[in-house]
């Protein structure tokens, strides 16, 4: 196998390994504080709070940067991918309540995970050709 391969696979090993731990930190948050905010509020919070970690443990684990540079640009820039995930999660959430008006939590949940799954796809290409996009330095080509 050659070297851009396993670099490659290496780099998608870690961002399941960190989308996993960030799916279930995000849904163990929402159970937590569906209760007590309400199931919308609860999800908004629960993503936020998640996206920022995600976004922090890619930046070094999954692409390498380290330090300060750039660390704001990154984050603002994932946002846009976070208003991603916040649209497909609180789409899920209004389709699920306008089949069934008081669903489970548990139910709730899954239907947050399922739907934040499905933006993960969308979240790894736009960090990977966006947020975290590595420029050629200068004179190279």
């Amino acid at each position: 196998m050659s070297r851009l391969r396993q670099a490659r696979r290496a780099k998608i090993t870690r961002f399941l390994v960190i989308g996993v731990a960030s799916t279930l930190a995000y849904a163990l948050l929402f159970i937590a504080l569906a209760g007590a905010l309400g199931s919308a509020l609860a999800n908004d919070v629960a993503l936020a709070v998640t996206a920022v970690a995600n976004t922090a443990a890619n930046r070094r684990l999954t692409f390498g940067i380290r330090g300060r540079e750039r660390m704001i640009r990154h984050q603002v820039a994932a946002f846009g991918v976070f208003l991603v995930a916040l649209g497909f999660t609180n789409g899920a959430l209004a389709l699920l309540h306008s089949f069934d008006p008081h669903p489970a939590r548990l139910l709730e949940a899954a239907a947050l995970v399922l739907a934040n799954l499905i933006a993960t796809l969308s979240r790894y290409v736009a960090l990977s050709s966006w947020v975290f996009r590595t420029r050629p330095a200068a004179g190279a080509g």
